[in-house]
This record gives C-alpha cells, structure tokens and sequence, in this order.
C-alpha cells in the first residue's frame, strides 16, 4: 500500500526535488504538486480520493499556508498537513500547528527526518520534533508544569492513549471497563493540570514516555 502525497511549494525547482525525495521513499508517493493553497483546495474538490499527507509551505501566494490549513482541518479532517518551511519564527510555527497542521520541517531538514515524519503521520497522526513539542508545551502551559508521579497503570494508559485508538478501544487492549479508562484518564488530568488528550500527549513526549 502507498500513501499519497500532495505538495504545495510555489518554488518549482524546491518542488521537484521534493518530489523525487518523497517517491524514493518506501510506501510514499507524490500524487499531484500545487504552487498555493487555492489550487489545491480546487484539486480537492474534483478528486474522489483524497491525498493522506499535504506538504506544505507556510509563505506561497494566493491563498498562504495558514488560510490553507484552516480550510483543510475544516473540510478534509483526515488530511494530514506537514509545514515545510525555512521560517524558524516560534510565533508562526505555532499557529500552523493550532490551526491544524500535525507537524513542523525546516526545509533544510534531512532525508531520514522527512521519512520519519512521514512515517509517524500515519501511524500516531502527528510529528513534533523535540523543539516543537517543547514550544506547544509552553503555549499551553506558560506556568512551570508541577512534577507529579504516574503509577504504571497510568503510563500505560498514557501510552495507548498516544495512538489514535478510541478509549474504548485502550479499555479492551488493557482489559479493564471503559469506566476504569475514564478514572485513569481523569486521574492524570488532574496530577498533571491537564486539560485534554493533546496536552497528555505532548508531555508523554517531553517527559520521554513516548518517543518524538
């Protein structure tokens, strides 16, 4: 099985290379290239089939990449959109991912990283080296997190809730009821003053209980 992927780069010599990177890696391939957000919601439109991956630049012309992406978590939730970009502004990183993009690349990133990223995109639904999650982390907790300890059950728990399985599906793997599940889950939202499934996520990764 391949995973289609779509790139938007208005630059075409970037966008090629992009191109022949992405096809040599196993299981992945380019589908189509758009040069903005605006062709590429028009190729949307008329595919019956969606890409699963959207690479995408933050600054291309038209339709720029955070208006893109605000449209695609609106209208094609399950496409899952990787900035690429040379801009290291945390502000602008940051609101591509709260506007829905499910990870970050600087554009000089290598190889074996773009593979990872891909990689992990499909099989957790999101990519965040370690700098990224560090920056959602501070955004959503500017107050120093208070260290809590988590027993094993919970760790466990944590980690299967790391994946996109439903709570339902994490009560049967951990053979426990659905009700348990909702007592570890309100347990550790309250140890770690979280407030929803992403906050656990990100500190999973900070505090390496999932790799990044």
């Amino acid at each position: 099985m391949k995973y289609s992927v779509v790139i938007v780069e208005d630059h075409a010599l970037f966008s090629q290379a992009l191109t022949s990177l992405v096809n040599s890696i196993p299981n992945y391939e380019v589908a189509y290239t758009c040069k903005n957000g605006a062709e590429l919601i028009r190729n949307l439109k008329k595919q019956r089939k969606y890409p699963d991956i959207v690479l995408m630049d933050i600054i291309v012309p038209v339709y720029d990449g955070l208006e893109t992406i605000s449209t695609l978590k609106q209208q094609y939730p399950r496409v899952k959109v990787l900035v690429l970009s040379k801009m290291d502004n945390k502000k602008i990183i940051l609101k591509t991912l709260l506007a829905g993009a499910k990870g970050y690349l600087p554009k000089d990133a290598e190889k074996g990283l773009l593979r990872k990223a891909l990689l992990e995109l499909q099989e957790k639904g999101f990519f965040h080296t370690c700098d990224v999650a560090e920056l959602l982390i501070a955004a959503l907790h500017p107050a120093h997190q208070q260290e809590a300890e988590l027993k094993d059950r919970e760790i466990e728990f944590v980690k299967q809730a790391c994946t996109e399985k439903t709570y339902k599906e994490i009560a049967r793997d951990m053979c426990v009821s659905p009700k348990t599940i909702e007592g570890y889950r309100d347990a550790i939202f309250e140890k770690l003053n979280l407030k929803n499934r992403t906050g656990m996520v990100l500190y999973a990764i900070k505090n390496n209980i999932i790799s990044p």
